[in-house]
């Protein structure tokens, strides 16, 4: 492996970044870049089909990288839906199923409480996780998510979770999006060393869109220091596979072939 495709070695196209390219479109322009691998998400796999999906990867020969997303567990059926969400990332063959909390119970107040919560039912999941073996990576959002969304809002919260299991069977998710910010985040990075079980990347703009989920920029489009997290994250131990992930209407209206070149190059100029 040579040039650039050996500069791709770990590079995985999150399917969000393309959010409306089919997912046969998504495969194809991997495989036709170079790209060794990507990552899913549980609402599009399932309208395709979810063995479908499976095979069509498969046979595409790409890695999927992560299965995003499960968590949520002030959600009355969150241990089924948690339960199936291994299950489909176990067909996938994917190695790792992301954790978004969830946010405050409805009407409540206590987020220490919710945090206790998202512990407990991690606790409780990490054994069906482990027989599938399956990561599963608690990934922080930013505080602003905190209520509605995700109550874990930074590394160190989801280490001191995620510390009390195997890293085979819990680890952390490290998005750039949601902890460049932190003036910690070094710190937690190297503390997080063998439980990093992802590494995202994508880059923060200003001023944020109305809606700020969709806040997130291509590579080298916003303020964050995408290549002195990566080299955080090796300077840990993390070797695996570095996703583009990016939620925004403007790049989500390019065509998806665009998109996923204009990935690249901000991946090869900014983040390796």
């Amino acid at each position: 492996m040579t040039g650039e495709r050996a500069e791709l070695a770990r590079f995985s196209f999150n399917q969000a970044t393309a959010k409306h390219w089919a997912l046969p479109d998504v495969v194809a322009g991997c495989v036709a870049t170079g790209v060794p691998g990507v990552g899913l998400w549980r609402e599009p796999v399932a309208e395709y089909g979810l063995d479908r999906a499976a095979k069509l990867v498969r046979d595409a020969g790409l890695a999927v990288t992560t299965l995003c997303r499960g968590g949520f567990f002030t959600a009355d059926d969150w241990w089924d839906e948690n339960r199936r969400a291994v299950d489909e990332a176990a067909t996938l063959g994917a190695p790792v199923l992301v954790l978004v909390s969830g946010g405050l119970p409805p009407g409540s107040k206590d987020i220490d409480g919710a945090r206790a919560r998202v512990a407990d039912a991690i606790a409780e999941l990490a054994p069906y996780a482990d027989s599938a073996g399956m990561t599963l990576a608690i990934e922080p959002l930013h505080p602003m998510f905190a209520a509605d969304r995700c109550v874990i809002a930074t590394l160190g919260q989801a280490l001191d979770i995620a510390e009390r299991f195997d890293p085979s069977v819990v680890g952390v998710v490290v998005d750039a999006y949601h902890v460049w910010w932190d003036d910690t985040v070094y710190d937690q990075i190297t503390r997080a060393g063998e439980w990093i079980a992802s590494f995202q990347v994508c880059d923060w703009i200003t001023p944020l869109p109305e809606g700020v989920l969709l806040g997130r920029a291509l590579p080298g489009d916003g303020c964050i220091e995408l290549r002195r997290l990566r080299e955080a994250v090796d300077a840990a131990g993390y070797t695996g596979p570095i996703e583009v992930e990016v939620f925004n209407a403007q790049v989500w209206a390019r065509p998806g072939e665009e998109v996923l070149t204009a990935s690249i190059d901000g991946y090869l100029r900014e983040v390796v």
